[in-house]
């Protein structure tokens, strides 16, 4: 257990309104904190009283922590919040560009961030007290403005500040990506099945003499495919991937999305899986978990070779009958296009809908020029654009719509 210096209590702490603010900066960084928590937590405090800032501490774990991922991020906002000196020089260094190569980095761990985040998003516990005198009315023209989220959809991700990033990930956390399901060769029992059961008509019937008394009926049975990602981390791709890996893990852990299993995997020189990691609840902790067994991001791009090590590796593992694939990548290889085409080819073959999330997309002018998106291009079922929300949002649209023939048309005359 971190030991901690005694608390002081000014003469007039107003405990309760810094109570309601810590509870809203919990609640900014991801925790489910409402009005009932700090009803709680001023109740808490009152019986059980502290004289050191561990107990004050432990009161309020035992209040607002529910889950064991939410542990990480209620350290990190109890100490930015009342003012720990060891981690308050770390918070503007954690939300501040860096410039490589004049200091030494501050490597923010789990939680780090989402906390700075909160806190330094108007939530701090010092709430300057305005004179009681009214306020002058202002008024705003807003007849041709654009709502903040509907900008923030249509942005471009590497166009976003920290602000924007953050709200865009919490925005992404809240997407859904469901699948129909697939009927399956397979039948099971059914009161009003459209086949007749003889086998199990007849094993009733010997029960009874011989005697049919009743006709048993069967359906075809439903089963659920599978989700494969394959996010390129390269260089070119680093601001893209990463929004993209946030929304694999709330898809990933949503419950009633439809999907059998979800895989990830990334690729830059080397392919790495990261399907175990997604499924940590704490999206940082599983990002940050997920990088470190990925040592190929932001290097260079071999989309033919790590293609080839995942058909040869883990096609016949994750691409079930019926699997659909997301490819993430903007197509610029190192590799011959020959080697990219056959890999492509083998792996359009495996699944049954095989999407690819371009950013480059996002140019009105954007023409096939490059050898290795030339050599992807007539394998793929749905080419669609990757650099902002809107673009996955449209996601659900193209996995639920059975493969269009007019698509690879479109693709084709592109070349």
């Amino acid at each position: 257990m971190p030991e901690f210096p005694p608390l002081e209590l000014p003469e007039n702490p107003k405990l309760t309104t810094n109570l309601t603010h810590f509870a809203r900066a919990l609640r900014a960084a991801g925790l489910p904190v409402g009005p009932g928590k700090v009803i709680e937590a001023t109740r808490a405090i009152a019986l059980v009283g502290f004289s050191k800032k561990s107990d004050f501490y432990w009161v309020l774990h035992s209040v607002f922590v529910s889950r064991p991922e939410h542990r990480a991020v209620f350290q990190k906002v109890f100490r930015l919040f009342w003012r720990d000196p060891r981690y308050l020089e770390h918070m503007m260094a954690m939300m501040l560009p860096a410039i490589r190569g004049v200091a030494e980095e501050h490597v923010a761990k789990p939680g780090e961030k989402r906390a700075a985040g909160a806190l330094l998003d108007g939530v701090m516990c010092d709430v300057p007290e305005f004179p009681e005198q009214e306020m002058p009315e202002i008024q705003v023209d807003a007849s041709c403005t654009q709502s903040g989220q509907e900008r923030l959809r249509s942005l471009d991700f590497e166009q976003m500040n920290m602000a924007e990033i953050i709200e865009a990930k919490r925005m992404l956390s809240q997407l859904t990506l469901p699948i129909k399901p697939l009927v399956s060769r397979r039948y099971q029992a059914a009161k009003y099945g459209n086949r007749a059961d003889w086998a199990r008509t007849l094993r009733r019937a010997m029960r009874t003499g011989g005697d049919v008394s009743h006709f048993a009926r069967k359906r075809h049975r439903m089963r659920w495919p599978n989700l494969v990602v394959l996010c390129d981390i390269s260089g070119s791709m680093s601001a893209y991937s990463r929004m993209v890996l946030h929304f694999l893990h709330a898809v990933s852990n949503q419950k009633g999305a439809g999907w059998a299993q979800v895989h990830g995997f990334t690729f830059g020189t080397e392919l790495t899986n990261i399907t175990r990691h997604l499924a940590h609840r704490d999206v940082d902790a599983a990002l940050a978990a997920a990088g470190q067994e990925a040592h190929d991001w932001e290097g260079g791009t071999r989309i033919g070779a790590c293609l080839k090590t995942f058909n040869r590796d883990w096609a016949r593992r994750v691409l079930g009958q019926g699997s659909v694939v997301i490819l993430i990548t903007d197509g610029l290889d190192r590799d011959a296009p020959e080697i990219l085409a056959r890999e492509m080819q083998r792996l359009s073959l495996s699944a049954r809908h095989l999407i690819w999330l371009n950013p480059l997309l996002r140019w009105t002018e954007f023409a096939p020029k490059a050898a290795g998106i030339r050599a992807m291009l007539p394998h793929v079922d749905s080419f669609r654009a990757g650099h902002n929300i809107t673009a996955l949002e449209g996601l659900a649209k193209a996995i639920s719509m059975p493969s269009d023939p007019g698509e690879k048309t479109r693709l084709m005359a592109m070349l």
